[in-house]
Parts: structure tokens; C-alpha cells; sequence
């Protein structure tokens, strides 16, 4: 019997549950702990010196992952999906999830997810940050046109939001508004345009990272991949070597639907939502817009569009977006029109 310690967190906003075990399952030690950085240090002081500790994915995981393996202990990180179908039960609760964390642990079927580098990590913040962002200004715009629809008033929805038509449109039609319109269409041109700075800002200090420039300039030279889908890809996917192969980098970018086999029958199901939502909402909008400058694309496209529909000839294009950007973050050179098929299939 070993002297191995496994100790089982279940962490949330304020506390921290833990559960230390060893290699024989007995109980050494359990309770609860604040989340702060200064509780957590005086909780490893009494941690045995060989010990595995084990949390599951969340919002709070990221701090408590850097500060843990700082220390010097081996952390490992559960996917919560996987969790599921073990932790359901008649009865749960904290307690019961750091024991059962700490047994997974001890018998080896922890199912541990992939944590990026902090690096990648803290820049996929501020990314994340920007689609944020993007939303928010996307829904002022079109509370702006709400305003003017509620109101019957004409304008021009291609013009609306450039900002010498608006100074027009709000000269010209300001005898016809109602008292508190004018004011409330200034004040949404404020936050549009403090929001599209914002997203601006954000974008031009990712692209000009020294620590991933190189990566995305080799990337945006794929023919209909832009900054955003390049940077998103980088910041996303982490150390591309993750995928031996692109079946794998399009399931983890859920473009593909999960499988459903039984008795030798197979059914096509809907796109699986186990994915990277982040991920597939970028390339599914490039694979609209790359067919336009790419002629294999293009051509994917009507081809896969005759034979079913837009949404199918879409995701096709997405999957060979994603081909592709695996092949070029692979290979480490820009891209190629013949790119070498080795560099896209199995490591």
C-alpha cells in the first residue's frame, strides 16, 4: 500500500469543500475552507506531502488550479459533463461531491479535462471579454431602430448607425420626435460607440501579442480567416498538438452531431452541444463569408448545398475551415492551396 493522498475539492463561490484520502479509502481529513487565496495557503500546509488533488471545471477553477500547482502538488481537473452521470444520486451535497471527487481520484477514473496554459488562458479572458462586448453593442443597435420603429419615424437601416447620417437624421427629424427621444438616441450612440472602441482596443492588443502574433499572422493567411476567427482558433484550441486528427478538432468545435448506435443501426442527430460554443459560433459565421474568397470553398459549397441545404452546405465549409486551420497551426507555415496531406491526418 502506498503512501499516496487523494484529496477530492468541491469549490465554489465563497467555500471550498475538501476530502483527503488514502490509497485505502479511509477518510484523513475533511471540512470546509473560505475561497480565498489566504485560506487555501494555510490549507496546503497541512496537506501530506504526497498528495493529488482533484476539482471539477467551473468559473472559480482557474485561480485556485495556479495557486495549488504553484505549491508544487499535482492538480488535475475534472469535465463536468462526465461528472454527471457520476454524481447522480438520491442524495448530494458538498461533503458527498469532495468524497466522491477524492474516490475517482484514488480508483483512477477521474475523468480529467485539458487546462490550457495561463498564458492562453488569461488572453482567452480578455477574447472572451470582446464577444461580450460585441453583443452588448449589437443590442444597443438594435434598440436603436426599435426606438425609431416605435415611434413611425423613417430612417435609413444601412445608415442608421454611421455617425454623419445619424447627426442628419436627428436634425432633420427632431420637430417630429416626442420629447425624450432625441435624448434617449444620443445616449445610445454613446454607449455604441464607447463599446465598438472597447471591442476595438481589446482586438488590437490581441493581434499585436508577442506571445501569439506569430501563430495568428500564419493563420489569418488562410483565404476567409480573419483576426477574430484566428485568435479565437489560438485561444481556444491552446497547444493545437491536443488533436491527432481532424475528426477530433471538429467534434471539439461541434460541428458534427453526437453518435447515436445501437444493434448495428446508426442515427443522425442533431449538432452535438458538447462542444465549444465559442469555437463553433465563429467558424460557422467565416464559413458564410469564405466561400467569397476561396474557389474550393466555393465550389464545397454548391456542391453540398444540391445536395441538401444551406445549413448543411455551411457546416461543410466550417469543417473544411477547420481542416485547414489545423493543418496550417500544425504545420507552422503559412498556408498552401496543396497542403501536404500528412499534415492533417493522424499524428
Amino acid at each position: 500500500m502506498d503512501g499516496m493522498h487523494y484529496v477530492g475539492l468541491d469549490v465554489h463561490k465563497k467555500t471550498i469543500s475538501f476530502c483527503t484520502r488514502e490509497a485505502d479509502g479511509r477518510i484523513v481529513h475533511e471540512g470546509v475552507i473560505l475561497a480565498n487565496k489566504l485560506a487555501v495557503s494555510e490549507w496546503i500546509r497541512d496537506l501530506p506531502k504526497s498528495c493529488t488533488v482533484g476539482m471539477e471545471a467551473t468559473m472559480f477553477t482557474s485561480w485556485l488550479y495556479d495557486y495549488v500547482t504553484d505549491s508544487g502538488i499535482a492538480v488535475k481537473v475534472a469535465h463536468p459533463a462526465m461528472l454527471q452521470a457520476i454524481f447522480a444520486g438520491k442524495r448530494k451535497n458538498d461533503t458527498l461531491d469532495a468524497r466522491k471527487l477524492a474516490d475517482l481520484l484514488r480508483c483512477n477514473y477521474f475523468p480529467e479535462c485539458r487546462m490550457v496554459s495561463r498564458e492562453l488562458r488569461d488572453r482567452r479572458r480578455a477574447l472572451r471579454y470582446r464577444s461580450l462586448v460585441v453583443r452588448q453593442a449589437v443590442r444597443m443597435k438594435n434598440r436603436m431602430s426599435a426606438l425609431m420603429m416605435e415611434t413611425g419615424l423613417p430612417y435609413n437601416k444601412k445608415k442608421l448607425h454611421q455617425k454623419r447620417y445619424f447627426q442628419e437624421m436627428l436634425e432633420l427629424l427632431r420637430p417630429e420626435m416626442p420629447d425624450p427621444l432625441p435624448e434617449l438616441l444620443k445616449y445610445n450612440r454613446s454607449a455604441i460607440e464607447f463599446l465598438c472602441g472597447i471591442d476595438k482596443q481589446l482586438l488590437q492588443t490581441l493581434r499585436h501579442d508577442a506571445f501569439i502574433r506569430e501563430r495568428v499572422e500564419r493563420l489569418t493567411s488562410i483565404p476567409g480567416v480573419g483576426p477574430v476567427v484566428a485568435l479565437t482558433w489560438v485561444l481556444e484550441i491552446g497547444e493545437v498538438d491536443r488533436f491527432s486528427s481532424i475528426k477530433k478538432a471538429i467534434s471539439y468545435c461541434g460541428l458534427c452531431g453526437a453518435e447515436v448506435s445501437s444493434a448495428g443501426k446508426q442515427q443522425r442527430v442533431p449538432i452535438s452541444k458538447q462542444r465549444n460554443k465559442h469555437l463553433q459560433t465563429v467558424l460557422v459565421e467565416a464559413a458564410k463569408l469564405a466561400p467569397r474568397y476561396h474557389p474550393e470553398l466555393a465550389a464545397l459549397y454548391e456542391r453540398e448545398k444540391q445536395r441538401g441545404n444551406r445549413n448543411r452546405a455551411t457546416l461543410a465549409v466550417a469543417r473544411k475551415l477547420t481542416s485547414y486551420l489545423l493543418a496550417v497551426d500544425r504545420a507552422r507555415r503559412p498556408f498552401q492551396r496543396n497542403y501536404p496531406r500528412e499534415a492533417t491526418e493522424a499524428a
